[in-house]
């Protein structure tokens, strides 16, 4: 009786496990994995690759490779990418697969008809917001000034990001200042991203592969920065075959060349820019010069399927000299080396070193002396993707960074000068992090992406620690009203290997995306960001000459917290986009300075500085059309920047009584226009028009005499304005019909900026004129009308 029991339990077992065996081979999963270039073998990131008449799909990385895991079945692939033809591919999955994908460019002529090329779409379903992807073809387009195709100049007319103004360096984002964005050109970290004070960008647009900025929902692979995040990855050589493409203009000209070295499995890509204005004035027996040139290479080597090893450089200075009395001489210098390891379908890796200096010189013959400054680090990081399966995806790695400041090295260039050679102390930090992000589609219609970064710096020990009273290197004087520098009570040191101020932080990230279908779709996301190096300036706009600082004993790490909420939408089958978010930033720890702060060769920079905090909300809007002849965009952001510095006791009024001032960065209004339209295959026209709030500032409100001097007086902070900037910038590019048959191409590219010749004040000046004893104000503009032409060829 027992055995006739079991025996029917397992009968009943085996026909249950038999009724399922059919169901477990139905549902049983593959990995479909492959890597997509372009037709000269470079690999295309961020393509979209969509599993027709099913709800999955995912993006290309950095690389161009892709893997998604799907049941065993046929399938038709639709590879989607900008500037490319859309490719659709037929494959039947029994096993994993490995597959090559290559797209054509779009921008070839078939058959006498021209394929319009498209600008960067809206991904609804993902969960990443506040971030825009530019391409090389987008940035040429953008007419700007002196006719040089320029980044950071495409930037701006992004919601959300604005500038100091014409002339200006670096770029603001939501408010914040140049130096809280986080710049990185093949993970290497950029000081100064400008050439000439900010008529040029330090990028060559030829070189680049991939660009986007994050303006929020920031993935915690990245940090250190708390406004926005700036990822440059550079292109490798062309595998297959030798070429250039290169340009002359009126100023400056480029030229890059790129090629396999051997057996195809090593390329390389070098270019070089140089501007030459300064030849003209040299012509004119004008003793005064201004120029820069940089190059970048990259070589690239793969071993194997499984492990490439890329090699990137790059050497830029800037030399202006004013009659042979002052000459300055800055720039960065940066070598990054990559290693990219496959492990399998699912995990793989990159391995990342990288060198960086950042140098600043400057020689005064009529003084006698010059002065050095700069910043050097070395960065280590090892970052791995894991896609746990089609719906999970996981980041996470680790970094770390040895940091050295020189605030200045001062030294006789005249022995009959009389001046002392001295090094200001130096300061060291070491910076660490670990980071997880995990990125998962929980439904078809909601995905969720959280994470991680737990952040590290150690200030380490330098040969002078200035020691005050109280711990206070800033003192309020009650009599005058007015915050003073303390004097030192005693001066120590201590040895690098001694850590004197450690902070530790974690920085969550958190986006969730609800898609109502694939064109519709609203998200929202906050993220906490730690800044550890602070740029000590007190003027709207970076310069060469501002110096960065550690956060240690009298300065604390900036603390960001920001949420963000926003709609985004394709319509009409992509040939549209909109995107429209609302944002709020609080900033804990923010510098302020006090009244007639010295910074320049300032190495007890805590003597001028206190902290405070700062804030900024606003709205963002961005219409988009992608396709057609006419493509472009507009984009509005309505925003308010401000700070408050509360004084440390009841007793002190802090800086501005402690009430909320704007910061320099505000922009109530700022209104991009950005088009480009096709006549035909000849004649492309180009339009980009601008108009923001003036940037907020002091006027004087009063004077008084002491001395014969006319001393002004000046009531609170940034209670003024500029007047109103706007500027209209028009460009044509023209393709000749004789280059068509030949092995190279060439177009001719006209530009005016400022096409209407708007004076836009930089500053305004108040002063007495001589003649009739009145006070007046003079504005000061940089630019009025500035034609351009250039000729560029591609071979």
């Amino acid at each position: 009786m027992y055995f006739c029991q079991k025996y029917a339990q397992l009968k009943i077992l085996t026909n249950f496990i038999l009724f399922l065996f059919p169901l477990f081979l139905f549902a049983q999963e593959f990995v479909l994995s492959g890597t997509v270039s372009d037709q000269a073998g470079f690999e295309i990131p961020n393509v979209n690759i969509e599993v027709k008449d099913t709800p999955f799909g995912t993006v290309s990385n950095f690389e161009g490779k892709f893997e998604i895991s799907l049941e065993k079945g046929n399938y038709t692939l639709v590879f989607q990418s900008l500037s490319f033809q859309t490719k659709e591919l037929e494959i039947e999955l029994n096993q994993n697969q490995v597959i090559q994908i290559q797209l054509q460019d779009s921008q070839e002529e078939l058959d006498e008809v021209v394929v319009r090329t498209k600008i960067e779409n809206t991904d609804v379903r993902s969960t990443q917001m506040s971030a825009n992807s530019l391409t090389s073809e987008t940035i040429k387009k953008v007419p700007v000034v002196l006719g040089e195709p320029d980044v950071i100049r495409s930037l701006i007319q992004l919601p959300g990001v604005s500038s100091a103004g014409e002339g200006a360096s670096g770029f603001n984002v939501r408010g914040g200042g140049a130096d809280q964005n986080l710049i990185l050109v093949d993970d290497a970290t950029i000081f100064n991203s400008s050439h000439l004070f900010g008529l040029f960008s330090i990028f060559n647009p030829d070189a680049i592969k991939d660009l986007t900025l994050f303006k929020g929902g920031i993935p915690a692979k990245y940090g250190g920065r708390v406004s926005s995040v700036l990822d440059i990855q550079q292109r490798s050589g062309n595998p297959k075959s030798f070429s250039g493409e290169g340009s002359i203009g009126v100023v400056s000209s480029k030229l890059l060349l790129e090629g396999p070295m051997k057996n195809n499995k090593t390329t390389f890509l070098v270019s070089g820019r140089s501007s030459y204005a300064h030849l003209f004035l040299q012509l004119a027996d004008n003793p005064n010069s201004a120029y820069f040139y940089d190059v970048n290479a990259k070589v690239n080597h793969r071993f194997d399927k499984n492990n490439n090893l890329s090699i990137s450089a790059y050497y830029g200075r800037d030399v202006i000299s004013i009659n042979d009395n002052f000459v300055n001489t800055f720039g960065t210098t940066f070598v990054s080396t990559r290693w990219s390891h496959t492990f399998n379908e699912q995990l793989y890796s990159n391995m990342s070193l990288i060198f960086n200096d950042y140098f600043y010189n400057l020689n005064l013959d009529s003084v006698g002396f010059e002065f050095d400054s700069g910043v050097r680090n070395i960065n280590y990081k090892y970052a791995f993707n894991y896609l746990l399966n089609d719906q999970t995806k996981v980041d996470f790695g680790v970094e770390t960074f040895l940091h050295e400041f020189n605030p200045g090295n001062i030294r006789p260039n005249d022995e009959s000068s009389g001046i002392l050679a001295r090094q200001l102390t130096k300061n060291y930090a070491n910076e660490n992090a670990l980071f997880v992000d995990v990125n998962q589609e929980l439904t078809k219609h909601i995905s969720i992406k959280y994470g991680l970064r737990l952040s590290a710096f150690l200030r380490q020990g330098q040969n002078r620690i200035n020691v005050y009273e109280n711990d206070l290197p800033v003192v309020y004087n009650p009599d005058f009203g007015i915050y003073e520098q303390a004097d030192p009570v005693d001066v120590i040191s201590a040895s690098r290997s001694e850590i004197l101020n450690t902070f530790i932080n974690f920085e969550p990230r958190l986006a969730v995306s609800y898609a109502f279908n694939d064109n519709h779709s609203i998200k929202a996301g906050y993220n906490r960001m730690v800044q550890n190096l602070h740029l000590i300036t007190n003027s709207s706009s970076p310069t060469p000459l501002d110096v960065w600082s550690p956060s240690g004993q009298f300065i604390d790490p900036q603390l960001l917290d920001q949420v963000a909420v926003g709609y985004f939408s394709n319509l009409s089958e992509d040939n549209f986009s909109i995107e429209t978010e609302v944002f709020y930033r609080k900033i804990q720890n923010s510098i302020d300075f006090i009244d007639g702060a010295n910074l320049i060769a300032n190495e007890n920079i805590e003597r001028d500085i206190l902290i405070g905090e700062g804030r900024a909300y606003g709205w963002e809007f961005m219409f988009k059309k992608n396709t057609g002849k006419l493509t472009g965009w507009i984009a509005y952001t309505l925003s308010r920047s401000e700070q408050r510095t509360p004084g440390r006791t009841p007793e002190e009024p802090g800086i501005n009584n402690g009430e909320w001032y704007l910061n320099n960065f505000d922009k109530t209004h700022d209104l991009s226009v950005v088009a480009s339209y096709e006549l035909d295959d000849r004649w492309e026209l180009n339009l980009n028009f601008i108009a923001q709030t003036g940037q907020p500032v002091n006027f004087p409100v009063g004077q008084y005499q002491f001395q014969d001097l006319t001393i002004p007086v000046f009531e609170g902070r940034n209670l003024n304005r500029l007047p109103t900037f706007h500027r209209l910038d028009l460009g044509v590019n023209h393709y000749p019909r004789k280059y068509k048959d030949r092995n190279w191409k060439a177009y001719w590219n006209f530009s005016i900026y400022n096409a209407y010749n708007r004076m836009n004040a930089n500053s305004i000046i108040f002063r007495q004129d001589q003649q009739t004893g009145q006070n007046e104000a003079v504005r000061l503009a940089i630019f009025g009308i500035v034609p351009a032409l250039s000729y560029n060829v591609k071979f």
